[in-house]
């Protein structure tokens, strides 16, 4: 069991698709290979931006097993397709894809507990299904979807101290809540991964380990850049800071298709069909505005390296 998965910066992984909406492996590994001469620390695959609540189960399990074969062993892979509805199903679904090699399976928070359900249902639900998983280490994801379930310091805390739990990927865009995180799980191997832009600098300066977020797929080497960066290049690390959360609102533009179409614009030659939205919404005007964000980017990249 692993006792600890690497700082930095972990993407979440979309999902390409043929132009008959098969799963395109061919795709897959392109996408993998450009995070790799990205510099990322590894990848979360089967979450929500790889449209896991669109898959059917057979495509999480043969998409997981295909992207764990194919990463490089220097990266880690750490998936989720936490979507059945009852504990029962939970159980059985994360045992098989844990089975097929991940470093860690990430919970979704908000299938612990109905909305109104108060933090003793999560801690009975978490209690039930790491008792009936063992050898694998957890992380958890505060996916929006279907509702948003911000996990606690209190019982964040108390995942930790199960000495179960590696990763959080946090999405409360809060900075004094990051801060109380973070204090919380301090001295555990529990480690808390931003998934906001804007608020990506400062959390890091008070502990979080890296960004696990949409962005990554426009242009992760800048936030490698910046994980890795900030404290010895300061001055510098605030302008990129300023970019990185001015530039994360196209995730309101079109996501994930855009990402699809930036991709597919840096060369890696997949389509930009999604399951979760119609690519038709990418009109003419949106298409501009991602290659003109494209421009942008290797106009901070240029000057980032200079």
């Amino acid at each position: 069991m692993n006792r600890t998965i690497a700082n930095g910066v972990w993407p979440t992984m979309v999902t390409p698709y043929t132009e008959d909406n098969k799963v395109d492996y061919e795709g897959v590994l392109k996408i993998i290979e450009w995070y790799n001469k990205q510099g990322v620390a590894g990848i979360f695959a089967v979450c929500q931006s790889s449209e896991m609540f669109f898959l059917s189960k057979e495509e999480r399990l043969e998409l997981t097993k295909f992207i764990v074969e194919n990463t490089p062993k220097h990266m880690g892979v750490i998936a989720s397709g936490h979507v059945a509805e009852s504990v029962t199903d939970q159980i059985e679904e994360a045992k098989a894809i844990i089975d097929l090699g991940i470093d860690a399976y990430v919970f979704i928070s908000n299938k612990f507990a109905e909305p109104n359900d108060d933090e003793a249902v999560i801690k009975r639900s978490i209690e039930r299904i790491i008792s009936s998983i063992n050898d694998i280490s957890f992380g958890i994801y505060e996916c929006p979807y279907p509702y948003k379930r911000l996990i606690t310091p209190e019982t964040l805390k108390w995942c930790a101290d199960t000495e179960r739990f590696l990763f959080l990927k946090d999405t409360c865009c809060n900075l004094d809540q990051l801060q109380a995180k973070v204090d919380a799980v301090s001295g555990t191997n529990l480690k808390i991964y931003n998934a906001n832009a804007a608020t990506l600098l400062e959390s890091l300066k008070m502990g979080c380990a890296g960004y696990s977020g949409i962005m990554t797929n426009f242009h992760a080497e800048l936030y490698v850049w910046l994980c890795e960066n900030y404290n010895k290049y300061p001055e510098k690390a605030e302008k990129l800071q300023a970019f990185l959360g001015a530039a994360s609102v196209i995730e309101c533009q079109c996501y994930p298709v855009n990402a699809k179409y930036h991709m597919g614009l840096e060369g890696l030659g997949i389509g930009y069909t999604s399951r979760v939205k119609d690519k038709n919404e990418l009109t003419q005007s949106r298409q501009l505005e991602v290659k003109q964000f494209q421009m942008l980017y290797h106009f901070v990249r240029e000057w980032l390296y200079a």
